[in-house]
Protein backbone atom coordinates (compact mmCIF):
# COMPACT_ATOMS: atom_id res chain seq x y z
CA UNK A 1 0.00 0.00 0.00
CA UNK A 2 0.95 3.22 -0.89
CA UNK A 3 0.06 6.04 1.70
CA UNK A 4 1.61 9.84 1.40
CA UNK A 5 2.32 10.61 4.83
CA UNK A 6 4.03 14.66 5.05
CA UNK A 7 7.44 13.23 7.45
CA UNK A 8 7.79 15.90 10.67
CA UNK A 9 10.05 14.29 13.07
CA UNK A 10 9.50 16.11 16.08
CA UNK A 11 12.68 18.20 17.28
CA UNK A 12 13.90 15.50 20.12
CA UNK A 13 12.80 12.62 17.66
CA UNK A 14 16.17 11.68 18.48
CA UNK A 15 16.14 11.44 22.36
CA UNK A 16 13.58 9.07 22.42
CA UNK A 17 13.93 5.40 23.00
CA UNK A 18 14.75 3.00 20.03
CA UNK A 19 13.54 0.14 19.27
CA UNK A 20 12.62 -2.87 16.40
CA UNK A 21 9.52 -3.40 14.26
CA UNK A 22 9.04 -6.52 15.68
CA UNK A 23 7.98 -5.29 19.26
CA UNK A 24 5.03 -3.23 18.36
CA UNK A 25 1.78 -5.22 19.03
CA UNK A 26 -1.01 -2.38 19.89
CA UNK A 27 -2.23 0.74 18.32
CA UNK A 28 -3.67 3.08 20.28
CA UNK A 29 -6.36 5.44 18.93
CA UNK A 30 -6.19 9.56 20.58
CA UNK A 31 -7.98 12.67 20.06
CA UNK A 32 -6.11 15.70 20.05
CA UNK A 33 -8.63 17.50 22.14
CA UNK A 34 -7.39 20.30 20.35
CA UNK A 35 -8.86 23.05 18.04
CA UNK A 36 -6.37 22.13 14.66
CA UNK A 37 -3.22 20.46 13.92
CA UNK A 38 -0.85 23.60 14.60
CA UNK A 39 -1.95 23.25 17.82
CA UNK A 40 -1.63 19.87 18.55
CA UNK A 41 2.20 20.58 17.29
CA UNK A 42 2.42 23.02 19.61
CA UNK A 43 1.41 20.14 22.29
CA UNK A 44 3.86 18.05 20.83
CA UNK A 45 7.02 20.08 20.76
CA UNK A 46 6.85 20.81 24.13
CA UNK A 47 10.04 18.99 26.45
CA UNK A 48 7.89 18.10 29.61
CA UNK A 49 10.86 15.15 30.68
CA UNK A 50 13.95 15.26 31.76
CA UNK A 51 15.53 13.72 28.74
CA UNK A 52 14.29 16.56 27.12
CA UNK A 53 11.44 14.80 25.42
CA UNK A 54 7.50 15.28 25.50
CA UNK A 55 3.87 14.05 24.94
CA UNK A 56 3.39 13.28 21.29
CA UNK A 57 1.67 10.56 19.07
CA UNK A 58 3.69 8.93 16.38
CA UNK A 59 1.01 10.15 13.73
CA UNK A 60 -1.27 12.79 13.57
CA UNK A 61 -4.26 12.69 11.41
CA UNK A 62 -5.93 16.47 9.94
CA UNK A 63 -9.44 17.08 9.40
CA UNK A 64 -8.69 16.57 6.01
CA UNK A 65 -7.37 13.21 5.85
CA UNK A 66 -3.88 14.64 5.84
CA UNK A 67 -1.21 12.25 7.39
CA UNK A 68 1.52 13.89 9.54
CA UNK A 69 4.07 11.52 11.01
CA UNK A 70 6.04 13.22 13.99
CA UNK A 71 7.72 10.22 15.64
CA UNK A 72 9.13 7.02 13.47
CA UNK A 73 7.28 3.81 14.77
CA UNK A 74 10.61 2.52 15.51
CA UNK A 75 10.83 4.55 18.73
CA UNK A 76 9.06 5.09 21.33
CA UNK A 77 6.55 8.40 21.97
CA UNK A 78 5.05 9.47 25.35
CA UNK A 79 1.45 9.32 24.47
CA UNK A 80 -0.08 6.77 26.76
CA UNK A 81 0.77 6.36 30.72
CA UNK A 82 1.96 2.63 31.01
CA UNK A 83 1.31 1.36 27.59
CA UNK A 84 4.65 2.92 25.25
CA UNK A 85 7.15 0.59 25.06
CA UNK A 86 4.71 -1.92 22.70
CA UNK A 87 2.28 1.04 20.88
CA UNK A 88 2.21 3.87 18.23
CA UNK A 89 -0.20 6.35 19.42
CA UNK A 90 -2.45 7.70 16.43
CA UNK A 91 -3.89 11.14 17.39
CA UNK A 92 -7.06 11.71 15.12
CA UNK A 93 -7.36 16.29 15.13
CA UNK A 94 -10.41 16.63 16.75
CA UNK A 95 -11.94 19.01 19.46
CA UNK A 96 -13.02 16.27 22.13
CA UNK A 97 -13.48 18.52 25.46
CA UNK A 98 -11.20 21.39 24.39
CA UNK A 99 -10.10 23.79 26.37
CA UNK A 100 -12.59 22.47 29.03
CA UNK A 101 -10.96 19.32 29.92
CA UNK A 102 -11.41 18.59 33.33
CA UNK A 103 -14.59 20.84 33.97
CA UNK A 104 -17.37 18.39 35.04
CA UNK A 105 -19.78 20.25 33.53
CA UNK A 106 -18.23 19.54 29.91
CA UNK A 107 -17.40 16.55 29.70
CA UNK A 108 -19.39 15.58 26.96
CA UNK A 109 -17.25 15.16 23.25
CA UNK A 110 -19.87 16.28 19.96
CA UNK A 111 -17.41 16.94 17.57
CA UNK A 112 -17.60 13.77 15.19
CA UNK A 113 -14.60 12.41 13.18
CA UNK A 114 -15.32 12.99 9.32
CA UNK A 115 -15.00 10.51 6.35
CA UNK A 116 -11.85 11.63 5.29
CA UNK A 117 -10.10 12.07 8.17
CA UNK A 118 -11.15 7.87 9.13
CA UNK A 119 -10.62 6.62 5.52
CA UNK A 120 -6.84 7.95 6.27
CA UNK A 121 -6.67 6.14 9.19
CA UNK A 122 -8.15 2.69 7.35
CA UNK A 123 -5.19 3.09 5.45
CA UNK A 124 -2.73 4.23 8.17
CA UNK A 125 -3.61 0.93 10.17
CA UNK A 126 -2.87 -1.10 7.00
CA UNK A 127 0.15 0.24 6.23
CA UNK A 128 1.51 -0.22 10.11
CA UNK A 129 0.17 -4.03 9.64
CA UNK A 130 2.69 -4.47 6.75
CA UNK A 131 5.32 -2.67 8.72
CA UNK A 132 4.92 -4.06 12.43
CA UNK A 133 4.47 -7.76 12.06
CA UNK A 134 3.28 -8.54 15.96
CA UNK A 135 0.74 -5.52 15.55
CA UNK A 136 -2.41 -7.39 16.56
CA UNK A 137 -4.20 -5.13 18.88
CA UNK A 138 -5.93 -1.64 19.16
CA UNK A 139 -7.15 0.34 21.99
CA UNK A 140 -8.86 3.34 22.64
CA UNK A 141 -6.71 6.12 24.64
CA UNK A 142 -9.81 6.14 27.48
CA UNK A 143 -9.23 1.92 27.46
CA UNK A 144 -5.82 2.69 28.86
CA UNK A 145 -5.82 5.35 31.11
CA UNK A 146 -8.41 5.20 33.08
CA UNK A 147 -7.52 7.41 36.22
CA UNK A 148 -9.42 9.93 37.50
CA UNK A 149 -8.62 13.39 38.54
CA UNK A 150 -10.28 15.88 40.11
CA UNK A 151 -12.89 18.06 38.43
CA UNK A 152 -11.08 21.76 37.35
CA UNK A 153 -14.47 23.55 38.40
CA UNK A 154 -15.84 21.29 41.70
CA UNK A 155 -12.31 19.56 43.48
CA UNK A 156 -14.75 17.32 45.14
CA UNK A 157 -16.65 15.91 41.75
CA UNK A 158 -13.85 12.86 39.92
CA UNK A 159 -13.75 13.41 35.87
CA UNK A 160 -12.18 10.82 33.44
CA UNK A 161 -8.45 12.22 32.84
CA UNK A 162 -8.89 10.72 29.52
CA UNK A 163 -12.04 10.26 27.15
CA UNK A 164 -10.47 10.09 23.72
CA UNK A 165 -11.56 9.16 21.11
CA UNK A 166 -14.78 9.18 22.66
CA UNK A 167 -18.45 8.01 22.07
CA UNK A 168 -17.88 9.27 18.62
CA UNK A 169 -15.29 7.15 17.51
CA UNK A 170 -16.94 4.69 14.87
CA UNK A 171 -14.95 1.40 16.38
CA UNK A 172 -17.74 -0.91 14.39
CA UNK A 173 -16.17 0.67 11.36
CA UNK A 174 -12.60 1.12 11.82
CA UNK A 175 -12.42 -2.71 13.08
CA UNK A 176 -13.86 -3.96 10.70
CA UNK A 177 -11.00 -3.51 8.04
CA UNK A 178 -8.41 -3.10 10.50
CA UNK A 179 -7.90 -6.58 11.27
CA UNK A 180 -7.06 -5.88 14.81
CA UNK A 181 -8.13 -7.00 18.22
CA UNK A 182 -9.95 -4.17 20.37
CA UNK A 183 -8.25 -4.03 23.63
CA UNK A 184 -11.48 -4.07 25.85
CA UNK A 185 -12.47 -7.42 23.85
CA UNK A 186 -9.14 -9.04 23.92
Amino acid sequence: MNLSICEQPLPYVEALPERNAGEVRRVVIHCTELPDLATAREYAEKVLHASGTGNSGHYYIDRDGTLHRYVPGTRTAHHVRGCNPDSIGIELVNLGRYPHWWDSRHQQMTEAYPATQLEALRGLLAHLRERFPNLCEIAGHEELDTEKVPASDDPSRQVQRKLDPGPLFPWDEVLRESRLVRHSQG
